[in-house]
C-alpha cells in the first residue's frame, strides 16, 4: 500500500465537540495516529446524534449509530483519563513526549491548570507542535471567553448580520458545525505548516487559531474595505443587488437557481437566454445602473420569465447558452448528484456493528495515497490500555490506575 502523507505522526488530542476534534480527524485521514484524550464521561459530543430515519426502519443499530460523532472523530484511538488527578496529568505528558503534535481546545488558564500549556509540554518534548483552537484567541479581554461557532464565529465576526436579507432582516441561522469544520480546516493547514518548520529547524512549535479569527479570514473580501472606511455593510435582499446577472432565482418548480457573471456584457446573454430580449431596448434596463434602479422590478420580471420551466430545464438551457449557474440543491440533493459521487464526496466505510456505511469525505484528495476514513470513532476508553503500555506503563501501574479511577477501559482489569 502506498504511503501516508502523515503515517509517521502522532497526535495527542484533549479536545470537545467539533472544531479541533474536526481537525484531528482529517490528521488521522492522512495518516496520523491520533490519541484522543476523553474525561471519563466521554467527550460531550458523544451521543448527541440526531436520529437516522432509514427506509424501512428495520435496523435499529443503524438508526442510533451515532454518525455526527463518527464523522469528526473517526481514525481515531480513545484513552479515558482523569485530568482532576496528577497521575492523570502525567498520563498526558508522558504521551505528548513521544508525539509530534498536541491539539487542544482548553482555554488558557485551563491549559495551565492541567500543566498541558505550552512551557510545560515544551519542556517534556522540545521538537513538540503545541496547537490550541480557541473562540477568541489566547491573547487579548476575551481569551478566557468560551465560544461556539454560532456565537464567535458567526455572530461576533460580523458573518450573521453579513447574511441577513437586507439591513433590517432578521439574523439567520448557521446549520450545525459550519463554523467549526472551516476552522478545523485552518487549524489543520497550520499544523502542518509548523510540522515542517519543527523538521527544519529541530524546534517545537506554538500554532494556533480561532473561530472568531477563522471567519473574518472567510470574509476577507468584504474586511478588506471595512478595516479602511469602518463604514456599516449594508446587507442586500434580492431586488437590491448591484447586478441582475450576479443574484438567485425562483424557477417554474419552485426550486431556485443561482447565476453568477459579473461583468456587463453578460446581461444581453442573459437576457436573451430567458427570453427577454425586448429588455434590451428598453431604458429602464438599458444599463447597469437603470438596471439597479428598477432592480425588485426585474428580479420579478426574472422570477416570471423563469416560471416557464423547472430548475433542471433551465439548467439545460443555461449549459447551452453558456450561462455561468447553479442549483441550489438540497443537501438530500447532493447526497445523490453524480458530480458528488465522481469527486469522492461520500465514500462508504464500514463498522463492525452496523457494517457498511456512507460518511462525508475530508476536501483533501490525493493521486498517489489513499487518503481518507481508515476507521470508526472509537469507543470511549476502547484503546487506553493499549496506550497507556506503549507509552511505556506496565501492566500492574496500568491496572492500578484503572482502579484508582484514574483512567478508565472497557476490558477487564
Amino acid at each position: 500500500m502506498a504511503p501516508l502523507p502523515l503515517d509517521d505522526v502522532t497526535v495527542v488530542e484533549i479536545d470537545s465537540w467539533m472544531a479541533a476534534p474536526s481537525a484531528a480527524a482529517i490528521l488521522a485521514d492522512l495518516g496520523a495516529t491520533v490519541v484522543k484524550v476523553e474525561p471519563l464521561t466521554g467527550d460531550p459530543m458523544r451521543d448527541k446524534t440526531r436520529s437516522v430515519r432509514l427506509p424501512d426502519g428495520s435496523d435499529p443499530a443503524r438508526s442510533s449509530f451515532d454518525y455526527q460523532f463518527d464523522v469528526t472523530n473517526r481514525g481515531k484511538r480513545s484513552i479515558a483519563v482523569d485530568l482532576d488527578t496528577a497521575a492523570g496529568q502525567e498520563v498526558v505528558r508522558r504521551l505528548c513526549a513521544s508525539a509530534q503534535v498536541f491539539v487542544c481546545n482548553l482555554l488558557p488558564h485551563r491549559q495551565q491548570r492541567f500543566g498541558m500549556d505550552p512551557a510545560t509540554l515544551l519542556g517534556v518534548n522540545p521538537k513538540l507542535v503545541h496547537a490550541t483552537l480557541t473562540g477568541f484567541g489566547t491573547g487579548g479581554p476575551d481569551a478566557g471567553r468560551p465560544g461556539f461557532d454560532v456565537t464567535a464565529f458567526f455572530g461576533r465576526s460580523g458573518l450573521y448580520d453579513a447574511m441577513r436579507e437586507g439591513p433590517d432582516g432578521d439574523v439567520p441561522m448557521a446549520r450545525p458545525a459550519q463554523g467549526d469544520y472551516t476552522t478545523g480546516l485552518a487549524l489543520v493547514s497550520t499544523i502542518l505548516s509548523a510540522l515542517r518548520l519543527a523538521e527544519r529547524t529541530g524546534e517545537g512549535q506554538v500554532v494556533e487559531t480561532s473561530l472568531y479569527h477563522t471567519a473574518v479570514w472567510t470574509q476577507a473580501c468584504d474586511y478588506s474595505v471595512s478595516v479602511i472606511d469602518q463604514a456599516p455593510l449594508r446587507p442586500r435582499a434580492r431586488g437590491q443587488q448591484i447586478l441582475a446577472t450576479a443574484n438567485r432565482f425562483r424557477c417554474g418548480d419552485g426550486k431556485w437557481v443561482v447565476v453568477n457573471m459579473p461583468e456587463e456584457k453578460a446581461w444581453p446573454l442573459f437576457a436573451r437566454t430567458i427570453g427577454r430580449e425586448d429588455w434590451l431596448t428598453e431604458e429602464r434596463f438599458a444599463t447597469v445602473r437603470s438596471r439597479f434602479q428598477n432592480m425588485a422590478e426585474l428580479v420579478e420580471g426574472i422570477d416570471e420569465a423563469l416560471s416557464l420551466h423547472s430548475r433542471d430545464e433551465w439548467g439545460e438551457i443555461f449549459d447551452g447558452a453558456g450561462v455561468i449557474w447553479g442549483p441550489v440543491l438540497g443537501l438530500h440533493e447532493v447526497v445523490a448528484d453524480p458530480q458528488a459521487e465522481a469527486a469522492g464526496l461520500f465514500p462508504e466505510t464500514s463498522h463492525p456493528a452496523i457494517g457498511t456505511y456512507r460518511t462525508v469525505a475530508s476536501p483533501i484528495r490525493f493521486h498517489t495515497a489513499p487518503v481518507g476514513p481508515r476507521s470508526p470513532a472509537p469507543a470511549l476508553g476502547a484503546d487506553t490500555r493499549e496506550v497507556l503500555a506503549a507509552a511505556g506503563y506496565r501492566s500492574a501501574e496500568i491496572d492500578a490506575l484503572v482502579e484508582t479511577g484514574v483512567v478508565a477501559s472497557p476490558e477487564p482489569a
